[in-house]
């Protein structure tokens, strides 16, 4: 049997009394991968049988690959939109639009037999991305910060999209046996754990790559095309579909990590002296105000904080000093480094060693400082320069 384009008009037009049984998707939605066609009566628009007969018509639509099945074999197909008229009487004309003829090795492993057909059925797979599959980490996932210098372990939630590359392939290895219609998730429990595990592998990449882990859930294409290298084998050569996105909506850290995080980051906080100096005046100040308050009356409170300033006074005065001292540093570094060059002594001359010299030998290498070169005018004036100063003649070439 096979497949024969039909004219939009005849379909369409006024002729499409003729056309008793159209065959039409039945219920594709957006997380849909496959279904079968229903036959819609022309003249009362009513759903029947889902078997077909010879000269009915199919309906193909865009991103859509159209299989004709008779006994669980695919017996012609289409990637091409468009109306197929069922003629049992002819070849199969396999259309394969789209996929060119790459589809071609794979129908000879699965074509059918060449009995009579008995049953012939049409089923559609959804060749769109399929977007919106969540997952998430049951487990926190290890992962090595050069920033931090310690391992760290994260949980991450998304969601990813995969594209079936290979729709008789996704048939034969993907769609259960009498099933006729298959969502992601009817299907999706066994690519959710290849899935996670080609995830952590993926992460501990991005990890020996040196990417800090803060920045994992704005690395989305980087994830994506890890992760599309980690499942090309088991998914696009093995199942006829393919990894395309990646998106990471969330991440946590397990406690430990979280508390190694925070105290890295409060460490980078107080190298500043600034910082430092900040702290201490405000946690001076939170201790008067405190006494302010003291239940036993603010003389007692202030006079426990004049105790504990006796005690810590030096700590205290020793610490102050300590950061205004590298507060100026810092600023005289600024400071040298924002200061233009300063200009060379009147008198001075550069030796080929590169120090700067004003005496006659360079204190470095030992040469002497270079004689100008001089030229004797015809007035008898001997000069230095381009044009003789006592008469104005201008130095022979």
């Amino acid at each position: 049997m096979g497949l024969i384009k039909a004219a939009v008009g005849s379909v369409t037009g006024a002729l499409s009394a003729q056309f008793l049984e159209v065959v039409e998707p039945e219920n594709m939605g957006e997380q849909t991968v496959f279904c079968r066609g229903v036959i819609k009566n022309q003249r009362n628009g009513k759903i029947g049988s889902n078997i077909i007969s010879n000269g009915s018509i199919v309906h193909v639509y865009d991103n859509q690959f159209m299989m004709v099945v008779d006994g669980g074999k695919i017996v012609d197909y289409s990637a091409e939109p468009g109306y197929f008229k069922i003629d049992n009487s002819s070849a199969p004309s396999m259309f394969n639009g789209q996929f060119k003829e790459s589809l071609k090795d794979v129908w000879e492993r699965f074509k059918f037999n060449g009995t009579s057909p008995l049953s012939q059925e049409v089923y559609f797979i959804n060749l769109q991305e399929i977007k919106g599959i969540k997952f998430g980490t049951r487990n926190p996932i290890n992962y090595f910060d050069s920033f931090y210098n310690a391992e760290l372990f994260l949980r991450a939630h998304g969601t990813y999209s995969i594209k079936i590359t290979n729709p008789i392939l996704f048939y034969q290895q993907a769609i259960p046996r009498d099933a006729v219609k298959v969502d992601i998730d009817d299907i999706n429990t066994q690519y959710m754990a290849e899935f996670l595990e080609a995830l952590q592998a993926s992460i501990n990449q991005m990890s020996a790559d040196g990417e800090r882990i803060s920045f994992v859930a704005s690395k989305s294409s980087t994830l994506s095309k890890y992760m599309a290298d980690a499942l090309d084998e088991s998914w696009n050569t093995l199942r006829g579909f393919e990894i395309v996105a990646v998106g990471i909506a969330s991440i946590s850290y397990d406690e430990e990590s979280q508390k190694l995080i925070n105290m890295r980051n409060q460490g980078a906080m107080m190298s500043d002296p600034s910082i430092r100096e900040g702290y201490m005046q405000s946690a001076v100040a939170s201790g008067i105000q405190a006494a302010g308050s003291n239940a036993n009356g603010a003389a007692a409170g202030f006079m426990g904080v004049g105790m504990g300033m006796n005690a810590a006074g030096g700590f205290m005065g020793n610490a102050s000093a300590a950061n205004m001292a590298q507060m100026q540093m810092q600023q005289q570094a600024q400071q040298a480094q924002a200061a233009p060059a300063a200009a060379p002594a009147a008198g001075s001359w550069t030796c080929s060693c590169g120090t700067v010299n004003t005496g006659n030998f360079c204190p470095t290498c030992g040469a002497k400082k270079p004689e100008p070169e001089t030229w004797t005018c015809a007035c008898g004036s001997v000069n230095t320069g381009n044009f003789c100063p006592v008469c104005g003649a201008k130095k022979p070439e």
